[in-house]
């Protein structure tokens, strides 16, 4: 994806009227590789992103095995459209790994990707080479993968079929390299097309299904038929999640009713499925997607009632969540990450994959806590099937002047930078020129920093210097 979709609108619909090779290319802003439509695999060129929708003739798709651990897997999904699929998916993650588990979100809403908003990372660009890329981090224990990072202009639309749609869910499912998780979650589009039936063939049987409806007839209706989809899919469905259950007075706490009350527990009732809870509608939420935060940011396992009437409705659902993906599950046992296949026929990445630079900035030999004032940057050279240091450079800042150290960095062909503390206006200018930057890191040894970034472990907090 990357620059392709900045200067062409992708309109191929691998299998559209006139969708021959040539016209493919021009449409695909110049992809010559053979992955559209099922005719191989092109993926992860400078983050672009193939369209490989390999797997058996008659459409289905076979469980694919990704690269790292995951211990559960939970797919938010809704027949309707417009009743907060995105706003479930994305605190659930957070309240998730607010307690610990290590999480993994992906947003597979092609036409509508709104997860990097509602994080607070719309400027965030994903680490990639030839054939894998790195999720972005959004904090401690999370990890996030959208095509929103790749569409830098947001009037530029995504007009794909099918086949390509399958194509972006697998590539981001094999090659987005997610290291060991207690848990994936998956953001669907509405419906039980393309893209959540792919995503629960390729996951496999055991995804559980968290259905989002809201309490009106119309949407329960539709969200109905998410229940047979899943059901004759073969997957689990955990529950469903009842949104828009009313609106909650910011002045005086009352609760009142915007629909018919209790359209999605009588469905629960009705299908025999679990009912995880109802989720007022606050301004509160609303305002916290739109600034790019997540209410559920508040400490959830301190033990305490939260007083806030939306943090206390999705407890349960969070809840309900954790029994299928008991804490510590990504420390269990496993393969390395060299001994995992890294992508779906079961073979290792090919040899001669692009290496990836990592700068950490430093004070005596260990991560500085100030960006702009550290006495060296260790630029690592490092495998991205493993994560195997491969070579390290120590190299000299220029002196510290408005917006030279980002240029500085990014011309060293840096892709990642792990720091302590770090202005917003030099973390602007690193994501400007594709370089990922992760703030809130403690000091320690570079190679221990970039093991635990490879391993899902490295834990950040604070940015110690935010100006």
């Amino acid at each position: 994806m990357g620059t392709d979709m900045q200067e062409h609108e992708h309109r191929c619909g691998c299998g559209g009227a006139g969708c021959s090779g040539e016209q493919h290319v021009e449409a695909t802003g110049g992809c010559t590789g053979s992955g559209c439509g099922g005719h191989g695999d092109h993926g992860g060129r400078d983050g672009h992103v193939g369209h490989d929708a390999t797997g058996p003739g008659d459409g289905t798709e076979t469980p694919v095995r990704m690269a790292g651990r995951v211990g559960a897997k939970l797919v938010v999904l809704s027949g309707k459209g417009g009743v907060g699929k995105s706003t479930v998916a994305v605190n659930l993650a957070v309240g998730l790994a607010r307690t610990g588990r290590k999480v993994g979100l992906l947003d597979v809403d092609v036409h509508g990707p709104s997860v990097p908003r509602m994080l607070g990372l719309g400027r965030a660009r994903p680490v990639a080479g030839e054939g894998w890329m790195a999720p972005v981090s959004a904090g401690p224990n999370l990890r996030v993968m959208s095509l929103g990072f790749f569409l830098p202009d947001p009037e530029v639309p995504v007009i794909w079929r099918g086949p390509v749609k399958m194509g972006m869910v697998r590539q981001f499912l094999v090659d987005v390299r997610w290291g060991d998780l207690d848990v994936l979650v998956v953001d669907c589009p509405p419906g039980t097309g393309d893209e959540p039936l792919s995503v629960l063939q390729l996951l496999g049987p055991d995804a559980h299904a968290v259905i989002v409806t809201t309490p009106q007839g119309v949407a329960v209706d539709d969200v109905r038929r998410s229940v047979g989809f899943c059901r004759q899919l073969g997957n689990p469905i955990l529950g469903i999640v009842e949104n828009m259950g009313g609106y909650v007075c910011p002045k005086c706490g009352e609760l009142t009713p915007l629909f018919p009350a209790g359209g999605g527990e009588q469905l629960a009732r009705e299908t025999g499925v679990a009912f995880l809870g109802s989720i007022p509608l606050h301004p509160d939420l609303t305002r916290a997607g739109d600034a790019g935060r997540s209410l559920l940011e508040a400490d959830l396992s301190a033990g305490h009632e939260p007083v806030h009437p939306v943090i206390r409705a999705f407890q349960p659902v969070v809840g309900a969540a954790g029994t299928v993906c008991p804490t510590g599950d990504s420390e269990a046992p496993g393969r390395s990450a060299s001994e995992i296949p890294a992508n779906g026929n079961g073979g290792h990445a090919p040899q001669g994959a692009s290496d990836m630079k990592i700068a950490i900035p430093l004070a005596a030999g260990r991560l500085c806590q100030h960006f702009g004032h550290c006495e060296q940057f260790a630029v690592l050279t490092v495998d991205p099937d493993d994560g195997t240091v491969k070579g390290q450079e120590l190299l000299t800042p220029p002196p510290h002047e408005p917006g030279v150290l980002p240029a500085w960095i990014a011309d060293t062909g840096t892709r990642l930078v792990i720091a302590g503390g770090m202005g917003a206006r030099a973390r602007q200018l690193l994501e400007e020129r594709g370089v990922q930057v992760l703030v809130g890191a403690s000091a320690a040894d570079p190679a221990d920093l970039v093991a635990a970034w490879f391993g899902n472990r490295l834990e950040l907090g604070v940015n110690t210097c935010d100006h």
